[in-house]
């Protein structure tokens, strides 16, 4: 997709190792602007991502401190490091894709950012989203929001997207989205709409290219 095709200002909260139809979202548009001033709201991908399995789906997700509270404002939560749950998902991506085409090529530097501690959710989300777009080669750029505006009108050009990606939801299987061969797609059949992750490990440098650009 030239930049030329992309259009407007896309509007959508932060998310972990966020899933395809995110990124099938994103690369639509010609800005990304983050929110960072919204209440913290509980089963999202804010803090949770799925990756393939021998028996399907794995859930992963990192554990907060008041996490349930939904007044808290998401730039504002803190993640739970009383619980080694980087140890977990690191093992767990280890298991899962240590037999995909890509995860060695990409293990080593990867490692490092599940050794690395984080206080904030926010920070540690960035960090991943930004560790994920450059193995992707997409050169995006983006900005957090300064302020909470609940609605937006039409002609400031901005596509309000949170919130419109939620674990469990039917439509996102819908949406046209890259198939590929995964680890154990022989066992499972194909499990659409998973972490990027997963087509980053399968596919490698072909990953972006799943998406028409």
């Amino acid at each position: 997709m030239s930049e030329e095709q992309k259009k407007g200002t896309l509007l959508i909260e932060s998310q972990l190792f966020p899933n395809i139809t995110f990124y099938k979202t994103l690369i639509k548009c010609e800005k990304l602007l983050l929110e960072q001033w919204e209440h913290y709201q509980k089963v999202s991908f804010r803090n949770r991502y799925y990756i393939a399995g021998p028996n399907g789906r794995i859930l992963l997700s990192v554990p907060l401190t008041k996490g349930k509270n939904q007044r808290t404002l998401v730039r504002d939560v803190k993640i739970s490091n009383e619980e080694k749950w980087q140890d977990q998902h690191w093992k767990t991506l280890v298991s899962s894709y240590r037999r995909s085409p890509w995860f060695e090529y990409y293990e080593d530097e990867l490692r490092p950012l599940f050794e690395q501690p984080f206080e904030r959710l926010l920070d540690w989300n960035l960090a991943c989203f930004d560790w994920v777009n450059k193995r992707l080669g997409l050169e995006l750029s983006y900005t957090l929001t300064d302020e909470y505006v609940n609605e937006y009108l039409p002609e400031s050009g901005v596509t309000d997207a949170r919130n419109t990606h939620r674990p469990g939801d039917k439509n996102a299987q819908s949406i046209d989205l890259p198939v590929y061969t995964q680890v154990f797609g022989e066992r499972t059949g194909f499990l659409p709409n998973l972490s990027i992750l997963d087509l980053l490990f399968c596919e490698g440098k072909q990953a972006i290219k799943r998406f028409d650009i």
